[in-house]
């Protein structure tokens, strides 16, 4: 038990009691978000795109060296194919698991990255003890009271249905490569041992191109922050490390990297990202109150300089248009969550009772907010109560009823939203793909020829030419919706699922 003192000799755990963040339950808050992650993990919970994920292993599965398209039938190159997945597709085959059994280990990796990144990161930036878990608290808890879930972007929400993808392995090991640069320029690391760093950051950029940029930018902040800046022996050996990440990125096989810079058709599905921004990120304003103290002290205050660097472009993407540029929100995030945590776990006398107080409001309204997740892993019973409390991102069901009959490599017609997301999980392609492919050049015309044979005025030659065209084996649509009827002589109904939908095997074209 703590004695009673007072003023400076008082323990740190009553001292920290005081604040508003009693310093014992920070480690147990911190790993009861972090098993409600691993419980996460270990469900899979489907929404977004788990199924593109899945649809790579499998034709990484069927083909390592020419997988083709992942979404339809075609040879072309995808940037979804990434050194991660070609790991993860050798285990498949080596071991004979399941697609989403991988899966699951893709997410338990992802999450102890991310964690340990977090540790690493938050050790160069605080001596305190309290500054990691309340750091991992800041990172999943401060967003908004508005549920928003991105890829590569850090929340309880966002993460308990991203873990699998290559976005938080790749976030993950952004902020290990933030902690080993900042020991590297600090410690002044002999120039080979830069290698190591650039090989990092090409792996980041392969797995996930939007996370490598925010990677990019933290890379220069933590560079131009560095007190005095980098001598030219420590510049030569970051000219070593960009040299050594260029190779990699200049020659992996399964897509020609810098292709994608500039590459048109992201932005429509991007624009979501500048709506609504008061809602989504209302909680991370204590954060850049306590940036902006960190750059009062310190002019290159290497996280205040980050989000200044993601601010920028994030702004010039909503100026411009370029709306895939929004994807930077981790450098504005991430940066002012750890700020917060950083400046909480430091603080004395009167402005640690104050930043504690903050502190603890916002990450129990972060925690409100987010409740929803619970309805992933509780009983059904028990997830309907709580979706009627709280909002919560409704899950898809998965549609093994159709994906269980249709073989393989096998096409589907269908303009089903989410079958379009999930069948290529289960081997089959669909005629247009569910996602922008910049490397498709027919997309255009698959999408309006989709469009054509479910529109209404499409004539039976019409719809059985598009059948012809694309190769279609089997349809997939909706009770009454425009299309040849399942009594049509060209089909054969099949299997009938919820919602109406009807699984239709095409016998003649």
């Amino acid at each position: 038990m703590p004695s009673a003192v007072t003023g400076e000799a008082m323990p740190r755990t009553a001292r920290t009691a005081r604040a508003g963040l009693p310093r014992r339950a920070l480690p147990a808050a911190a790993g009861a978000m972090t098993g409600l992650l691993l419980l996460m993990a270990l469900r899979l919970p489907w929404a977004g795109d788990l199924g593109m994920h899945a649809a790579v292993l499998e034709r990484l599965r069927t083909d390592l060296l020419h997988p083709g398209n992942p979404l339809v039938n075609a040879d072309t190159p995808s940037p979804y194919y990434s050194p991660w997945m070609v790991l993860l597709a050798l285990l498949a085959s080596l071991t004979g698991w399941s697609t989403f059994t991988v899966l699951r280990l893709a997410a338990l990796a992802g999450l102890l990255l991310l964690v340990t990144g977090v540790r690493a990161l938050v050790r160069t930036l605080s001596p305190h003890r309290a500054a990691f878990p309340l750091a991992l608290l800041c990172l999943l808890l401060l967003q908004g009271v508005r549920l928003f879930a991105w890829s590569g972007v850090p929340s309880l929400t966002s993460l308990a249905l991203t873990l699998a993808y290559p976005s938080t392995l790749a976030l993950g090991l952004t902020l290990q490569l933030w902690a080993l640069t900042r020991r590297a320029v600090d410690e002044s690391w002999r120039t080979p041992a830069f290698a190591g760093l650039g090989l990092l950051a090409a792996l980041i950029l392969l797995c996930h191109q939007f996370t490598g940029a925010v990677a990019v930018l933290g890379l220069l902040a933590f560079l131009l922050g560095r007190r005095p800046l980098p001598t030219p022996g420590l510049w030569a050996g970051i000219g070593v490390a960009l040299a050594v990440a260029l190779l990699p990125l200049l020659a992996w096989p399964y897509y020609p990297f810098f292709a994608l810079t500039g590459a048109p058709g992201l932005d429509g599905i991007h624009q979501p990202l500048y709506t609504h921004l008061a809602g989504k990120f209302c909680l991370v304003l204590p954060g850049v109150a306590a940036l902006g103290a960190r750059l009062r002290r310190d002019g290159r205050d290497p996280l205040a300089l980050l989000f200044a660097l993601g601010l920028a472009v994030f702004t010039a993407g909503g100026l411009s248009g370029h709306w895939a540029w929004g994807r930077v929100l981790p450098a504005l995030l991430v940066p002012a969550q750890l700020a917060l945590a950083v400046e909480t776990a430091g603080a004395a006398g009167h402005r640690r009772r104050v930043l504690g107080a903050v502190t603890a409001a916002a990450l129990l309204t972060g925690a409100w907010a987010q409740a929803g997740v619970l309805t992933y892993v509780l009983p059904r019973r028990a997830a309907a109560a709580v979706r009627q409390r709280v909002p919560t991102v409704p899950l898809w069901p998965r549609p093994r009823w159709a994906a269980d009959r249709v073989p393989a490599g096998a096409t589907v017609l269908t303009d089903d939203y989410y079958a379009l997301r999930m069948l290529p999980a289960y081997g089959p392609y669909t005629v247009a793909p569910a996602y922008p492919d910049v490397f498709l050049p027919d997309e255009r015309r698959r999408r309006e020829a989709t469009r054509r044979y479910y529109a209404p005025a499409t004539t039976r030659a019409g719809r059985l030419g598009v059948l012809r065209e694309y190769g279609v084996r089997w349809v997939l649509q909706r009770a009454g919706r425009p299309g040849l009827p399942p009594d049509d002589p060209a089909l054969r109904p099949r299997a009938h699922g919820p919602g109406g939908m009807t699984l239709l095997e095409v016998v003649a074209r």
